[in-house]
């Protein structure tokens, strides 16, 4: 289990989201990852997801967030811990620069996720 590091309130999401590169500030990404993840958790900080291949820390990539059908945004996270678990890696990340309209909408799904 991961320390308890958090520091918004942590959702359920289930989602499949595909990782196509890697990349780092100053350095060549990492090209053809197409590496499957299952997403876990969003809040306003980061993205939790589980996935087979042990993915390097300090690395960014492109997420396209799909909250419901109808509400979806596009982001840079950044992998800031990694952790392994029986059959799989378990990935934090962190959202890079997330405007405030963003984190409204992650709000917004937090509360129809407390009325369900």
């Amino acid at each position: 289990m991961m320390d308890e590091r958090r520091k918004n309130k942590r959702l359920p999401l289930r989602l499949e989201l595909n990782i196509s590169s890697l990349f780092k500030q100053d350095q060549l990404g990492i090209a053809n990852l197409n590496e499957n993840i299952e997403v876990v958790d969003i809040s306003k900080s980061g993205v939790g997801f589980r996935c087979k291949d042990k993915l390097p820390i300090d690395y960014y990539f492109d997420a396209k967030i799909e909250l419901t059908k109808e509400k979806f945004f596009y982001g840079v996270l950044k992998i800031v811990r990694i952790e392994q678990q029986e059959d799989a890696y378990f990935v934090g990340a962190e959202f890079v620069g997330l405007a405030e309209i963003l984190s409204k909408t992650i709000d917004a799904y937090g509360q129809e996720m407390d009325q369900e």
